[in-house]
């Protein structure tokens, strides 16, 4: 009888905790480490599908006139190449696709602060993993970057909490990259209230929810689009859809309703802060899918009341005080044979 070989490939995700509060070498290595790979991404449509320098610099000075000087900074640490100060612009970006879970709890009882916590999906060789602590503008941010001056989620000094997930709909438009949208909203806004006005105001170039959530326990879900108004819903958990499904072969590879649906359930009767946190750590919520490119890399806790932060896996805590961030490096690896 001939023997039976199962060989179960691996993904591994690295994890890196950065503290650097004003770009410098930590973020130029990270730029330099990280562009091949994004320049073959932001090139993929032709060198003349994207917006000009220019255009860039002009969209960011007009829309987030805050980060115009910290842009250029970053343009020079990136080599000063029109490319890359184009791609770091994030104006019109080429679309990108991910899964992920979010939800905002409130205890019942008063006694533990709030929870903004998400999964994050995508496929694993395409995360940064760089958890970087900055005081670029002066104000202190822990966030997940992406981009490389991005960020999926984070938190802020001030106590506010964003994350995001992709909305479930094919249009592009003319916007900002939505990774750059969450690092604007941890720069400049210190509540909800703020945040969702900055929402109500920028063009972004695909549609997206964003989960906000700040330490008086204000909280907010914001749909965006580039080509619908912004939208505030009272929901607290989301996935990858809106007011409906749009993208239906997505949703159903995804399971974004089941998803949603689990979620909700699991925030309506979590009596404490983990509870919702282990319904995030199951299926379906925790999603396996990495050969195909929406598996589960992490899930993020952010608690606006102490300013801590968190990563999770079913068999790690990884734990981070936003105003005193400690260096370090997790590996992480999965089985990408999974079919999801």
């Amino acid at each position: 009888m001939a023997a039976v070989i199962n060989l179960v490939r691996h993904m591994r995700c690295t994890f890196e905790a950065i503290r650097e509060y004003t770009p410098g070498a930590r973020w130029q290595a990270l730029f330099q480490l990280r562009w091949p790979a994004y320049q073959q991404w932001f090139l993929r449509d032709g060198y003349r599908a994207r917006p000009s320098y220019l255009a860039g610099r002009r969209a960011l000075r007009q829309h987030m006139p805050e980060l115009a000087q910290l842009y250029q900074q970053l343009c020079e640490l990136a080599g000063g190449g029109d490319l890359e100060a184009r791609f770091l612009s994030q104006w019109c970006p080429p679309s990108y696709i991910s899964g992920c879970s979010q939800a905002v709890w409130l205890d019942p009882y008063g006694v533990e602060g709030p929870l903004l916590a998400r999964n994050y999906d995508y496929a694993p060789s395409l995360l940064e993993g760089s958890w970087l602590s900055t005081r670029w503008l002066g104000r202190q941010v822990l966030a997940m970057s992406d981009c490389l001056w991005g960020a999926l989620d984070g938190i802020n000094e001030d106590g506010l909490a964003v994350s995001l997930s992709f909305g479930g709909r094919t249009a592009v438009g003319e916007g900002f990259g939505i990774p750059l949208v969450m690092r604007y909203l941890l720069e400049t806004a210190s509540n909800t209230a703020e945040a969702v006005a900055i929402l109500q105001r920028l063009p972004v170039h695909m549609t997206y929810n964003i989960s906000l959530l700040d330490k008086c326990s204000h909280w907010a879900t914001v749909f965006v689009a580039p080509d619908r108004p912004t939208e505030v819903v009272s929901r607290s958990a989301v996935a990858n859809h809106q007011h409906g499904l749009e993208w239906q072969a997505h949703a159903r590879a995804t399971l974004s309703e089941e998803r949603e649906w689990m979620l909700g359930q699991g925030v309506r009767k979590a009596e404490r802060a983990d509870d919702v946190l282990r319904t995030l750590l199951r299926p379906p919520l925790f999603q396996t899918a990495y050969g195909r490119g929406y598996g589960t890399l992490y899930t993020a806790a952010y608690h606006p009341h102490t300013l801590m932060a968190e990563l999770l896996w079913p068999d790690m805590r990884w734990p981070q005080y936003c105003l005193d961030v400690q260096e370090g490096v997790l590996n992480v690896r999965f089985d990408a044979n999974h079919a999801g």
